[in-house]
């Protein structure tokens, strides 16, 4: 029994090893071709390593997606805060100050993660341009936190619905209200709430191109925006596109790597009940 467990254990090995690795054939095809000159890239010798390794198309890459790159900082970093703190505060009411009708209001919030984006962009649009945050960093984060606020909420919902009761009770008998007990009791038990929904709104922001190309406008706009506009460039210069677009995607990667582990752990501190 020993013996045959290890030989389907190698077998399953083996077979998780082959689609990891067909999954990342286009990276390792993205990677190879940022680091080539543009007179070395032919499809003929695609999978190849480069003969001499150049980092000019990164230079290039940067040089056109720097201003953007910025732009995502200040974009993604502000909207992730807000709307997790947004729906820390949502999940804490709706899970341990139950009232009448709180369950249609929870209904109603998660309503808004089966809205297409969009079935709401024109809108959005006309929201922002009459509050005068249209083609604006600003206007883009308040569309990313509301659009956040749904999975945010259930996130924070489940996760908050296994903290005993009593740790609640406790908090009022020694005299702290509804927010006293969310400062100094919830907020510091949703360290693994927090990386959950951090890294989940982190990455649909990050990676978000409709609102981004909809919202704002020159200078404004998100790296995304400058990946495609690099892209449909008329010159198509292959290695500096594979080099803006692994650049693009090395923010969410970092994340995913430092918090991979807190991202599994904190999803399942919040599976228990909910």
């Amino acid at each position: 029994m020993v013996a045959v467990r290890r030989v389907r254990r190698t077998v399953l090995y083996l077979v998780l090893t082959l689609f990891a690795g067909l999954y990342l054939l286009p990276v390792y095809v993205v990677a190879v071709t940022s680091l080539k000159t543009g007179a070395a890239i032919d499809l003929a010798h695609m999978w190849a390593l480069p003969r001499t390794f150049s980092v000019g198309s990164l230079g290039a890459a940067w040089t056109q997606l720097g201003p953007n790159f910025i732009n995502s900082l200040y974009l993604t970093i502000p909207a992730t805060v807000i709307s997790s703190l947004i729906g820390a505060m949502n999940g804490y009411a709706l899970s341990k100050w139950r009232f009448r009708g709180s369950n249609t209001i929870f209904f109603l919030i998660l309503l808004g993660m089966f809205i297409p984006y969009q079935a709401v962009l024109i809108p959005v649009l006309r929201v922002l341009e009459a509050i005068r945050l249209d083609g604006t960093i600003p206007g883009l984060i308040l569309v990313n936190v509301v659009y956040g606020i749904p999975i945010t909420t259930l996130i924070f919902r489940n996760f908050y619905v296994g903290i005993p009761r009593e740790m609640i009770e406790a908090g009022q008998m020694d005299g702290a209200g509804y927010w006293g007990i969310f400062r100094r009791i919830v907020l510091p038990l949703s360290a693994s709430g927090f990386v959950v929904a951090g890294i989940w709104q982190f990455t649909q922001i990050w990676n978000n191109f409709l609102f981004a190309v909809a919202v704002t406008t020159p200078p404004h706009q998100p790296v995304t925006v400058a990946v495609v506009n690099i892209a449909g460039s008329q010159t198509i210069q292959w290695n500096v596109q594979m080099a803006s677009a692994l650049m693009a995607s090395i923010p969410t990667l970092v994340v995913y790597i430092l918090l991979g582990k807190y991202f599994v752990r904190g999803l399942l501190a919040g599976s228990v009940k909910g």
